[in-house]
């Protein structure tokens, strides 16, 4: 018995020791936590998958010459399932043990694939799948941003981190393509290897912790329970809040059709309306300056305007017009069209997120947003494999990629096995798609609105203008996981 109880010292002793350490370590930082720390994380770590999507469409098609479009939604489709499965706990956990050293994980993981492209491609797809345990980094960045920003403000700093998603994106594929075709795929990998090692730095150096200490619970076994980390259990607890499971159903139905896009779009644009690689970067690049706009001086605009609700119908409607023009658009000026509104149509999570973290305590911040990332995680498993089968369905198949393919190379026809359907409907899963956010449009419309919102008690100020502290929900009594996430959540 003695011994045994020695034991648990020790490792009780370990524990703790390792806790303070994590938190000394989150202390460190240039300046105080801001909006723009944020930022900076988000852009270098797509910047650097953005120099790999010429490449990364050549490997992939290399790796797997036969059902390219089902192994890519298989691939993804992993990764998506284990992302969905690890944001509750890893949101849960970083309201405990601090932001930054969660921001630290999920970039090092997230990027950890991007050097076996050229070492071995087999392993590069295999990696890419299994990092969706730590592919989060949204979840903790939104719950970084709530920690320092006001009720008022939070709308703005999600539509500016959103906007640096695809700011990302506006140079980093036509740079890429250009060194591919320059100077070859490996100069391209090292670049980008080079840039996720300086996110990772950046984050070590210069991010500082945003969650005062203060506000993190006191001991270590009151922070958070198994029932709080278990996505189900998160599922199951959404269902006891009305605007909880409105707002994860227009998550679910509006982002599903949004992933299996991402997933396949370039393909799509390579191989059936026939762009070349330096017209599918430009491509990325308008949409990518169009999107910052809209999530920037638009979004600001119409949540000021009409409102937090409206801007999220907003957003759905123009989501529906875009995947309608994608699904029946034959020429590439439909494609232009299209990608226009989908600019516009990417206002709507940035929004979702502000109607969700302005109702959210703050110590449930990285718990609430963790579990919205959980839903888009699990559409973006079961999106990009939806698309993939419905193009199997459809007989949309790749017949060959050469990346140096010249655009006379290109005016041949690129579906294997053309049916008299495709004529029709190029692409049948946008059709799919426009289905699944009109009705993620009609659950929106019960989504209660809150005009004027109160501070509540419990609310929290910048935590370097004022020293407010807070205490943490799990001391409550044994009712406590029956009571709803949000606040003000009748319908």
């Amino acid at each position: 018995m003695t011994g045994e109880k020695k034991k648990k010292k020790r490792l009780n002793r370990s524990i703790l020791l390792a806790k303070k350490i994590i938190i000394k370590d989150g202390g460190t930082g240039i300046g105080e936590p801001s909006v723009y720390h944020a930022v900076v994380v988000i852009f270098l770590e797509f910047f650097a998958w953005g120099l790999l999507t010429t490449p990364m469409l050549t490997v992939l098609h290399q790796t797997f010459p036969q059902h390219t479009f089902l192994m890519n939604g298989l691939i993804h489709g992993v990764k998506g399932l284990l992302s969905f499965l690890s944001a509750p706990l890893i949101g849960a956990l970083s309201d405990v043990w601090g932001r930054k050293s969660f921001l630290l994980l999920t970039v090092f993981f997230t990027c950890a694939p991007i050097p076996l492209m050229k070492i071995s491609p087999w392993w590069y797809f295999a990696v890419i799948s299994m990092s969706g345990v730590f592919a989060v980094t949204f979840s903790v960045i939104f719950a970084y941003v709530a920690d320092i920003t006001q009720e008022h403000e939070r709308s703005t700093a999600y539509g500016l981190v959103s906007a640096t998603f695809a700011a990302s994106l506006v140079t980093s594929p036509a740079i890429g393509a250009y060194l591919s075709v320059a100077y070859g795929d490996t100069v391209v990998v090292i670049l980008a290897t080079a840039i996720a090692l300086l996110d990772i730095c950046f984050i070590l150096v210069a991010v500082p912790e945003s969650l005062p200490e203060k506000m993190r619970p006191a001991s270590w076994g009151a922070p958070i329970s198994w029932e709080q980390a278990d996505p189900f259990a998160s599922l199951r607890k959404v269902g006891q809040d009305s605007t909880v499971l409105l707002i994860c159903i227009t998550v679910f139905l509006s982002y599903l059709p949004e992933a299996g896009q991402y997933s396949s779009f370039f393909l799509y644009l390579r191989q059936v309306i026939r762009f070349t690689p330096e017209t599918v970067a430009a491509f990325i690049a308008v949409v990518g300056i169009l999107s910052i706009l809209a999530q920037t001086l638009v979004l600001g605009i119409l949540m000021r305007s009409i409102g937090n609700k409206n801007t999220i119908l907003l957003g759905l409607g123009f989501q529906i017009l875009q995947l309608a023009w994608y699904g029946f658009g034959s020429q590439p000026w439909m494609m232009w069209a299209a990608g226009a509104v989908a600019a516009m149509s990417s206002i709507t999570f940035p929004a979702i997120s502000a109607i969700v973290s302005r109702n959210a305590d703050p110590d449930q911040q990285g718990v609430v947003q963790g579990m919205i990332t959980g839903i888009r995680g699990l559409c973006n498993g079961l999106g990009p494999a939806l698309y993939g089968f419905v193009f199997y369905l459809f007989h949309v198949e790749l017949s060959e990629m050469d990346p140096a393919e010249s655009p006379e190379k290109g005016a041949k026809p690129n579906m294997a096995n053309p049916t008299d359907e495709s004529a029709i409907i190029p692409g049948p899963p946008f059709l799919f798609g426009a289905c699944s956010v009109l009705l993620s449009l009609l659950v929106a419309l019960f989504i209660p609105e809150h005009n004027a919102p109160n501070l509540r008690p419990g609310s929290y100020k910048k935590h370097n203008n004022g020293a407010q502290s807070h205490l943490h929900s799990s001391q409550g009594g044994p009712c406590e996981g029956k009571e709803p996430l949000l606040e003000d959540s009748s319908v």
